[in-house]
C-alpha cells in the first residue's frame, strides 16, 4: 500500500502542487503577503536538509529516499534574516496592488490595464505619479485626452507607495488556498481592532 501511494504521489503532478510551504523570514513574518511567499515542497525539503530553515509545521504526507523519511514541511522559517526591500519596483503587478485591483476612474474590478493620467501624447511620463489602473472601457473613454476634457476624475491621486504599504495591501488579497497550519503565521502582526 505504501509503495503504491509513493508511486501515485510521484506520478501525479497535481499532488506535488498540493503541498507548498509557507516561507517566513527569521522574524516569523512572511517574506511577502501578495503574492504569498510559498515554496514547492521540494524546495522546502532541500532547504531543511541543507539546514537553511527550521520546520515549524508539517503536512501528514511523508516523502522517502533510500536512507531518509521526512514529513513534508508546511511552514518553514529562514535561519538568516532577509532584509525587506525598501524600494518598490515600478511593475504592473505593484501598480495594480497599489490601486487595490480596481479601476481608478469607475472603481470596477476585472480586466485591468493601465492608463497615463497625463497622456504620453501630451508629455506625460510613465511613473508612479502618472499611471493608474483602469478598466478597458474607462481607458478607451479617456483615450489621449486630459481628465478635464474626458469629464473624468480619479478616485485617489497616484503616488509612489512605500514597501510596507504594499505589504499591508497584500494582506487584503489572500490566495485561494490557505492551509490551516499557515493561519497562525499570516496575520499575527496585524493590528487588532478595538
Amino acid at each position: 500500500m505504501d509503495g503504491d501511494f509513493r508511486t501515485e504521489f510521484v506520478r501525479d503532478p497535481v499532488a506535488l502542487r498540493k503541498h507548498p510551504a509557507l516561507v517566513l523570514n527569521a522574524d516569523y513574518r512572511p517574506l511577502s503577503y501578495y503574492p504569498l511567499s510559498l515554496w514547492p515542497w521540494q524546495e522546502a525539503v532541500k532547504a531543511a536538509w541543507l539546514n537553511r530553515v527550521d520546520i515549524v509545521a508539517e503536512y501528514d504526507t511523508i516523502v522517502r529516499s533510500p536512507s531518509t523519511s521526512i514529513r513534508i514541511p508546511s511552514v518553514v522559517v529562514l535561519k538568516d534574516y532577509v532584509k525587506p526591500q525598501k524600494r518598490v519596483a515600478f511593475t504592473r503587478f505593484n501598480l495594480f496592488l497599489r490601486d487595490e485591483f480596481c479601476c481608478q476612474y469607475c472603481g470596477s474590478r476585472g480586466e485591468l490595464t493601465f492608463d497615463h493620467v497625463v497622456p504620453r501624447a501630451s508629455g506625460g511620463i510613465t511613473s508612479w505619479e502618472n499611471v493608474v489602473a483602469a478598466c478597458a472601457p474607462c481607458n478607451l473613454r479617456k483615450g489621449s485626452k486630459s481628465l478635464v476634457r474626458a469629464g473624468m476624475h480619479l478616485r485617489k491621486p497616484p503616488r509612489m507607495p512605500g514597501a510596507e504599504e504594499l505589504r499591508n495591501l497584500g494582506r487584503k488579497f489572500p490566495p485561494n488556498h490557505l492551509h490551516d497550519s499557515w493561519l497562525d503565521f499570516l496575520y499575527w502582526d496585524a493590528e487588532l481592532e478595538a
